[in-house]
C-alpha cells in the first residue's frame, strides 16, 4: 500500500503539467531494446536533455516515475534500457544475475548507456549541449561509469549507487561534474567510498559527494530501506546541482 501511494503522489503532479510519455524502441546490435521519453509537449523551445537509468529491477514503474517528474520540472528526460526489452526481473537472484552481467563487462554497459544518450540527443526539444544524467543504484554506477567513460555531458548524479570499477577515470578525461548521494549505513557500498574518493581526487574531476546519515542502501525506493527525509534532500541537491549546470 505505502508503495502504490507513493507512486500516486508522484504521478499527482503530472496531470497539471502537459507531460506527454512514450516507449521508444532502438537497438545495439540485433538486440532490442525499449526506453521511456517524458517531456512537457506545452514548453517552446530547447530544453536540457536528462538521461535516467534504472536500478537492477530494469525499467520498470520506479524509473518511469522518476523521469516523468523531470520532465514536469521542464527537462526532456529518457530513460534508457540497459538490459534490452522485456527483461525485468523482479526476483533479487534474477536482478544480481543481470547487473552482474554488465558490471563485469564495463564496455557493454558504457555502450548501452550512450546508446541510451544518443535516444536522448534525437529527441524533439532537447538541447545537446546541455546534457545531464541520472542513476538509481545499478543506475548510479552506470551514470559514474558515463562520466569516466569522457562522455560530454554537464553532470551526472548517483542515488546509492556503486562506486567501484574496473576502468578508473583517467586524469583531464572527465568532463562531467559529479554529484555522489550515498547512503550513510549502506553496508554494501561503504568500503568502496575511500578509494572512489581518492580516484575522483587524482583524476581532478569536480565532485560533490554528499552523505546522508543513517541512510541504507536504496533509500529512495519505496521498501524497507526507503528514507524519506534522505530521498527528499538528494532530490533537492540533484535540483541545486541542475540549476548550476543549466542556468546562467
Amino acid at each position: 500500500m505505502k508503495t502504490i501511494l507513493f507512486l500516486l503522489t508522484l504521478f499527482t503532479a503530472s496531470v497539471f503539467a502537459k507531460v506527454k510519455t512514450e516507449l521508444i524502441t532502438y537497438k545495439d546490435g540485433a538486440t532490442e531494446l525499449e526506453g521511456f521519453l517524458a517531456y512537457d509537449d506545452s514548453a517552446k523551445g530547447l530544453r536540457p536533455g536528462v538521461l535516467v537509468i534504472h536500478d537492477w529491477t530494469g525499467l520498470q514503474e520506479y524509473t518511469k516515475t522518476r523521469t516523468t517528474q523531470l520532465a514536469e520540472m521542464g527537462y526532456v528526460a529518457f530513460a534508457a534500457d540497459i538490459y534490452g526489452k522485456g527483461v525485468r526481473p523482479t526476483e533479487s537472484k534474477d536482478c544480481a544475475i543481470q547487473a552482474g552481467t554488465y558490471k563485469k563487462d564495463l564496455p557493454l554497459l558504457r555502450k548501452r548507456v550512450l546508446l541510451g544518450l544518443a535516444e536522448l540527443k534525437k529527441q524533439k526539444g532537447v538541447d545537446d549541449a546541455k546534457l545531464a544524467a541520472i542513476g538509481y543504484c545499478f543506475g548510479g554506477t552506470s551514470v559514474l561509469e558515463l562520466a569516466r567513460s569522457g562522455e560530454k555531458v554537464a553532470g551526472v548524479v548517483s542515488f546509492h549507487g556503486g562506486l567501484s570499477t574496473t576502468m578508473p577515470a583517467e586524469k583531464g578525461k572527465v568532463k562531467a561534474r559529479v554529484l555522489v548521494c550515498h547512503g550513510g549505513a549502506d553496508g554494501h557500498v561503504n568500503p568502496e567510498v575511500p578509494d572512489f574518493k581518492a580516484e575522483m581526487e587524482k583524476a581532478g574531476v569536480d565532485m560533490q559527494f554528499i552523505t546522508y546519515e543513517g541512510a541504507q542502501h536504496g533509500f529512495t525506493k519505496p521498501g524497507p530501506a526507503y528514507q524519506e527525509k534522505a530521498d527528499k534532500e538528494s532530490w533537492s541537491a540533484m535540483k541545486r546541482f541542475f540549476d548550476g549546470l543549466f542556468k546562467k
